[in-house]
This record gives structure tokens, C-alpha cells and sequence, in this order.
């Protein structure tokens, strides 16, 4: 009984300070890189205008319900993504994992692009790269880039990405370690702020760019004839699946940490909208400044509209060249994706922090530094070498098309359809929210996603067979692109195999058993087996 008094007093699962705080780092976990540099290109190509069409049915539809099934299964089950899964059903436990493993992927890579960004804001401010000299800056000069043919076998170290990215993970590190409330609670308090004002001034600085409103009609003027255009709207659901950080564990794990008393729905839906609302502001001001771009290149918007990587490290040094006080527009520009990045990365951290935690009973200093050396060296030895970008770019493209895609399907089809989880799920999201959800939402989640969601993982698969991916050989594709997506789902369920630890287990089911008590819920029959052998082990059980 010493054993088991001992283990009742370990510390209980850390929490956010406040709902405020939650919100701020849930929409700091959703608003990354991709709602800078991707949402304004694909809204563009998608229609302009009326892509807000497809856009607003898709987070209507898919985004939110979906947003609020993460949120219903972490503040529920109480655990990272795999424990949370495992107390719905011992056989989910691999679908936590495979978010698990998506999460530590994402981080591998994504640590780099902000390592980028660091520098690019120190080059703004020195018009490092030429006028003219963009394009080769990037690819040549600072990147050092070499042929996909070369990777693995004479890949060299480059110094200017290397060391950044050395000092992101540093950063990084230290907020982690600080834990939820001290360390991811005050950055996002700290960085959404600035995040926020130093986008504003960039969009009130680029309006006032010769050209700029082009550039907004171009974004803005609809085009009704894209709305036939099935690609278009099957662009606006994957847009929004991988902009709201579902099916990343994300979500799973951040309302895991938030009270009991706490408005589910309330929240999600203030975290969905400010991002929504982000993404369209960084559209107006990416636009606007392409607009100036255009006009100073001579040629239609439509000839510089870029997206991703080639925007923002390329036609954005371009615009910072050409425009008066261009050097304030990159710094603004480039410190906020920096400020975006890093609480996105802290978000996908966690996830992979957290599980481990759960799984193996370990303090937060020793788990985050256990997680993040082995994270750091191999995103030094991948990302900061001559070959880097592409092995970012197939990763990432292999990545979201199947491993967020292919994760997101499956645990919508087990959990509604397999497991009939959904009535439950729907109990504990009105229990204490303002937006009551009925069978609506169940049968957004149950129909339309998987639906939406088999469509994209189909189309994306028969696409990467028709073709290899960007003509890259077939070796490297089997290594970084299919053997990377297969591999997660091998590695999930091996993961699932290992035990549990006692302490872990024992401390856990102890706060799990108080929540279900304060909120007057019965036990489940599947979680009660799951306690027995732990019970067992700390000698609670003859």
C-alpha cells in the first residue's frame, strides 16, 4: 500500500491557466505557415472571390465538426491523442500513435523552414540577396542546393541554415521544458500578440503600395465558373483540414490540459474563426503586395502569384527589393512567419511530448529532452545539408496526403462507426458549452468527413501512382514519400504493443476516475478493464 500512496501523490496532469490562454495557444497551433504562404495562392486559383464559397462550406461543414471531435476526445478521455484513443478502445491506441509519428515528421522538417525565416528577416534588413538575385539567393547562395540525385551520398553541411536551425530548436526546447502552463502557455500569450501586430502593420504598410489594390482585385474579383470545378472544392476541405491542426493530435492533446468546467464549443469556435480571419488578412496583404510586384515587373498579378516556399522565399525578397521601405516590409513579413512557425512547432511538440509522458511515466524536463536531441540531430542532419529541399518537399507532400488525410479517415470511421462513440461524445460537448451540437454534427462527422476526406486520400494516391512525384527518382520516393507514409502505420502499432508504466498508468487513471466522478459519468466498461492489471501491479488488487 506504500507503493500505491506514493503513486496517488504524484503530481496531476498540467493544465492551461485559463480558457484565455487555451484559445490563444489552440489558434496558435492553427495559424502556421500555410495560412501566410498557402491559403492566399489556393484561394486565388480556387476563384478569388468566390472561393469563399467552398471555403466557408468546408469549415462549416467538415473544419468545425471536426475540430470539435478532437476537442470532445482530449477533454473527454482526459490523455495524449494515444491515451485518449486507448480509453475509447484498447484497438484505437495505434491511431494516437499514428498521429504521434505524423507530429514527430512534421517537426522534423518544419523546424527548418522557421530557421529560414530567421534569417531572412537579418537578410531583409541588409538587402542581402541583390536586387535581381532572389531566385539564385535562395537556391544557390544560402540554401547551397544540390541535384536529388546527390542525397546521401555527398550531401555537405551548410552553416547559414545549420546554426539557425541549432538555435530554433534551443528555443524551442526551453519553452517545452517549462511545460504547459509556464512555458507553451506564456509564449503564445507572448507571441500571438506580436504575431498579430506585426502582420497588421505589414498588411497596412503593403495597401499602401503602388499597385496594390490590382493585386486585391485579382485576389477578390470571383470567378463563379471555378465553383463547377470539383478540384476546387476538394482544395478548400484539405485546406482546411491541414489549417486547423486536425487529426494532428494537436487538439486532442491542447483540451486534455483545459478544466473541466471549461465552453468546448465556445472555444472551438472562437479558435476557428480567428483563423479564418487571419488567413484572409494575410491574403489582402500578400496580394497587395504582389499587386505592387506586378506592376513593377510590367506583367498580370497572375504572372507572380506564387505559393509555399517560392513565395515567400523568393517573390517576397523580390518585393523587398523593389518597394520603398522594403526593408521594414521584409523584416515584418519574415519575423511573423518566424513568430507562426515557432507556435505551430511548440503545438506539434507537444503532442509527442505528451504521449511519452502518458505512456512512460517520465517528468517533463526529462521526456521533452528526450524527445527533442534525437529530433534536432536528425533535422540537422536532413534539413540543414545541400539536399534539404527536397527531402522537404516530398516528405511534407507524403505527409498530409497519407498521414493526416489517411489518420483523420480512419479515426472518424472507428470512432463513429466502429465504436458508436459519437452520442457520447456529443453528451460531453454539451455538458458545459454554449453552442449545443445535436445529430447535425454527428452526421457531419460521420457522413460528410469521411466522404470528403476518402475523396482527397483517393484522388492524392491515384495521382502519386500515375506519376512519380515532381519526376524524383523512384528510390528516393520509396525512401522519403511511401516508405516514410508506411512506416508510420508499422511503427504506430508496434508503439500500441509496448506497456504501459505503472506510475504513469496509476497517476492517470486516478485523475481520470476523479473527472468521471465530478462529472457524474459512469465508468466504461472498456477503461475499467483497462485498469486492472495496473491495479494489480500496485498491489490495490489481491
Amino acid at each position: 500500500m506504500a507503493a500505491a500512496t506514493t503513486l496517488s501523490q504524484s503530481p496531476k496532469r498540467e493544465a492551461f491557466g485559463s480558457r484565455n490562454v487555451f484559445i490563444l495557444s489552440a489558434i496558435g497551433s492553427a495559424v502556421g505557415l500555410g495560412n501566410i504562404w498557402r491559403f492566399p495562392y489556393v484561394a486565388y486559383e480556387g476563384g478569388g472571390g468566390a472561393f469563399l464559397i467552398p471555403y466557408l462550406c468546408a469549415l462549416l461543414t467538415a473544419g468545425i465538426p471536426l475540430l470539435f471531435f478532437d476537442y470532445a476526445i482530449g477533454h473527454r478521455f482526459r490523455g495524449s491523442a494515444p491515451l485518449a484513443f486507448r480509453r475509447i478502445h484498447r484497438a484505437a491506441e495505434p491511431l494516437g500513435w499514428w498521429q504521434v509519428l505524423i507530429c514527430v515528421v512534421i517537426a522534423v522538417y518544419y523546424a527548418v523552414i522557421i530557421a529560414w525565416a530567421a534569417m531572412y528577416t537579418w537578410f531583409s534588413a541588409q538587402l542581402s540577396w541583390g536586387p535581381g538575385n532572389e531566385e539564385a539567393f535562395f537556391g544557390i547562395d544560402f540554401l547551397q542546393s544540390e541535384d536529388v540525385g546527390e542525397v546521401g551520398l555527398s550531401s555537405t553541411f551548410v552553416p547559414q541554415v545549420g546554426i539557425p536551425l541549432a538555435v530554433v530548436w534551443v528555443v524551442v526546447v526551453v519553452i517545452m521544458a517549462l511545460g504547459v502552463k509556464r512555458g507553451i502557455g506564456v509564449a503564445n500569450m507572448i507571441l500571438m500578440p506580436l504575431l498579430t501586430v506585426m502582420f497588421a502593420a505589414l498588411v497596412v504598410q503593403s495597401l499602401f503600395l503602388p499597385g496594390a489594390m490590382e493585386g486585391l482585385n485579382a485576389f477578390f474579383t470571383p470567378n463563379w465558373t471555378a465553383l463547377a470545378d470539383p478540384a476546387v472544392w476538394a482544395s478548400a476541405y484539405g485546406h482546411i483540414f491541414f489549417s486547423l491542426s486536425v487529426a494532428f493530435g494537436i487538439m486532442v492533446t491542447y483540451s486534455s490540459y483545459l478544466k473541466r468546467k471549461t465552453d468546448l464549443t465556445g472555444s472551438g469556435l472562437v479558435v476557428a474563426f480567428a483563423n479564418s480571419g487571419f488567413e484572409i488578412l494575410a491574403g489582402i496583404g500578400v496580394f497587395a503586395a504582389l499587386g505592387f510586384m506586378a506592376q513593377a515587373q510590367g506583367v498580370e498579378v497572375a504572372g507572380v502569384a506564387s505559393s509555399g516556399i517560392g513565395l515567400a522565399f523568393v517573390a517576397f525578397p523580390t518585393i523587398v527589393s523593389q518597394a520603398t521601405g522594403g526593408s521594414i516590409i521584409g523584416v515584418l513579413f519574415f519575423g511573423a512567419l518566424v513568430f507562426a512557425g515557432i507556435t505551430s512547432l511548440i503545438s506539434i511538440l507537444e503532442v509527442i511530448v505528451a504521449a511519452l509522458q502518458d505512456k512512460l511515466g517520465w517528468g517533463r524536463v526529462r521526456t521533452t529532452l528526450t524527445v527533442s536531441i534525437p529530433l534536432a540531430i536528425i533535422s540537422m542532419a536532413l534539413f540543414s545539408t545541400t539536399t534539404a529541399l527536397t527531402v522537404l518537399d516530398t516528405t511534407d507532400a507524403f505527409v498530409n496526403a497519407f498521414g493526416i488525410m489517411a489518420v483523420a479517415l480512419v479515426a472518424v470511421i472507428v470512432v463513429a462507426w466502429l465504436l458508436h462513440k459519437l452520442p457520447q461524445l456529443q453528451e460531453h460537448l454539451n455538458r458545459r458549452s454554449s453552442f449545443r451540437v445535436g445529430i447535425l454534427w454527428r452526421l457531419l462527422v460521420a457522413a460528410v468527413a469521411p466522404i470528403v476526406l476518402g475523396y482527397l486520400f483517393i484522388t492524392g494516391l491515384i495521382e502519386k501512382i500515375a506519376e512519380p512525384y515532381s519526376g524524383y527518382p523512384v528510390w528516393f520516393l520509396g525512401v522519403f514519400g511511401w516508405g516514410m507514409a508506411i512506416a508510420l502505420v508499422v511503427f504506430a502499432i508496434l508503439l500500441s504493443l509496448v506497456p504501459w508504466s505503472s506510475r504513469s498508468h496509476a497517476k492517470d487513471d486516478d485523475e481520470y476516475d476523479e473527472f468521471l466522478a465530478d462529472e457524474h459519468y459512469d465508468p466504461d466498461p472498456e477503461t475499467a478493464a483497462l485498469r486492472l492489471p495496473v491495479a494489480e501491479q500496485r498491489g490495490d488488487i489481491a
